[in-house]
């Protein structure tokens, strides 16, 4: 007889890195969730810690496609992804930037439309764009692109129980660009934004304001309790707080597929790995928010923009 238990998939990342560490440790830790099954992708094998190369990162990519096999199959529930060594998976022909847009893809989704969410007790920042230069990041922000990253990140705080999220819309110029002096985009782009999207939050029950000046809405929200989830502009605007925050118990979390993703805040650490000093906050949350989302249901779908 089928076990009615759902299945968390955890793929092992570059084995060459902590992610075998980190893996091992959350599953020992006692801190996850009960009710659950937890199951390692990939095989780390003979693989020496320290130094990723092409051996490693195939080993990362088969778990990958093996994690998404098995989600289509109906036998996960959800995917923790451990870390992978970008410039080797591109080396061996990897044809994605990272895990966001290989999920993406493998489900049938425009790239364009899932959206990084960084997510801590402390701080949550969903992002605009991603892997890009900041001038390109400041090119592609329009009034589609900030309203369908406040729906997904206001379905999201709804779903993990904020009864009525406040969302803040981080300025993208100094001082919120001082009503133009320093930049157009808060009036050109983000202000529209605003406009469009209040009768969606009265509907949906959240509050939006913005834009906010950058300097200040990280400490109004992490600190002063302000805001439930600052939207970002670009991947840095929101990192960089952030990984201050919580650098060992953050997760990113893939908002827009139509599986649940989670995974740590952190890179494969070459560094550290073999030495047993990784640590494994961060997994553990991975995994936690990852169990969270599968009690409620919380298989996010694109929305209608």
């Amino acid at each position: 007889m089928k076990s009615t238990v759902p299945v968390i998939g955890i793929t092992i990342g570059d084995p060459a890195g902590i992610g075998p560490e980190v893996i091992a440790k959350a599953l020992k830790s006692g801190k996850l969730a009960r009710g659950f099954r937890y199951e390692v992708i990939g095989q780390r094998g003979t693989i020496p810690p320290g130094h990723s190369t092409r051996r490693s990162a195939k080993v990362a990519w088969h778990a990958l496609d093996e994690a998404v096999a098995r989600w289509k199959k109906g036998e996960l529930a959800a995917i923790v992804t451990g870390p992978i060594q970008k410039e080797t998976m591109s080396a061996i022909g990897f044809p994605y930037p990272g895990h966001t847009e290989y999920f993406a893809h493998h489900s049938g989704i425009d790239e364009d439309d899932v959206v990084m969410m960084l997510a801590d007790k402390k701080l949550r920042v969903a992002l605009c764009s991603t892997h890009c230069s900041l001038l390109d990041a400041v090119r592609q922000l329009n009034v589609a692109k900030i309203a369908h990253v406040t729906r997904v990140t206001a379905e999201f705080l709804h779903r993990i129980g904020i009864r009525r999220p406040r969302i803040a819309l981080a300025g993208v110029n100094p001082h919120a660009g001082e009503n133009g002096l320093f930049g157009d985009e808060e009036y050109r782009v983000l202000e529209p934004s605003l406009t469009y999207l209040k009768p969606y939050a009265r509907k949906e029950n959240f509050d939006l304001t913005g834009p906010h000046s950058p300097d200040t809405v990280f400490y109004r929200a992490a600190i002063e309790r302000q805001f439930d989830a600052v939207i970002c502009a670009y991947h840095d605007q929101g990192l960089i707080p952030f990984k201050l925050l919580a650098f060992s118990s953050g997760v990113n979390v893939s908002l827009g597929l139509p599986l649940i993703r989670t995974s740590p805040d952190h890179g494969t650490a070459l560094d550290r790995a073999g030495k047993n000093c990784a640590d494994p906050r961060s997994m553990i949350a991975a995994i936690n928010l990852a169990t969270a989302m599968v009690r409620s249901s919380v298989h996010t779908q694109k929305p209608e923009r």
